[in-house]
């Protein structure tokens, strides 16, 4: 498999995590938006989830140095594992990155209301946008 193949199936995969950390949130605000009654659990669910954001800072320090050994690892024998290796660590960093998201679709049955929901959604797509894969490698 050549590098621009990785990259793609790389690239390919970063946009089906987008799919995936959006999607039980619209979804779910879709279908409950209309049945939102305030509680109690709505302000603690919002500072969770803002709080969630801090699991990526050691997530985020792997994939960096991922992302070195890659480039160490380019035009040698050991590219390939090194790939598989950078794909595994990005994995658990989307899953990271994803909580806020999530935790904002778990808010939706709380009655958190829209602005926060969409507040949660971005900083899910800002930590996302954090594990794109750069052009300078490969």
């Amino acid at each position: 498999m050549t590098r621009s193949d990785v990259r793609r199936r790389l690239a390919l995969a970063w946009w089906w995590q987008v799919l995936v950390t959006l999607a039980p949130l619209l979804l779910l605000n879709a279908l409950f938006a209309a049945e939102r009654a305030s509680s109690l659990l709505a302000m603690p669910l919002f500072i969770a989830g803002l709080a969630s954001m801090f699991v990526s800072l050691p997530l985020f320090h792997r994939f960096k140095h991922g992302l070195i050994a890659t480039e160490k690892a380019l035009d040698t024998p050991d590219e390939p594992a090194a790939w598989v290796a950078l794909a595994r660590i990005r994995r658990l960093a989307f899953v990271g990155a994803a909580l806020p998201a999530w935790i904002a679709a778990l808010a939706v049955f709380a009655g958190l209301p829209a602005l926060p929901l969409m507040l949660l959604a971005l900083s899910s797509l800002v930590l996302l946008y954090l594990y794109r894969i750069p052009r300078q490698l490969g």
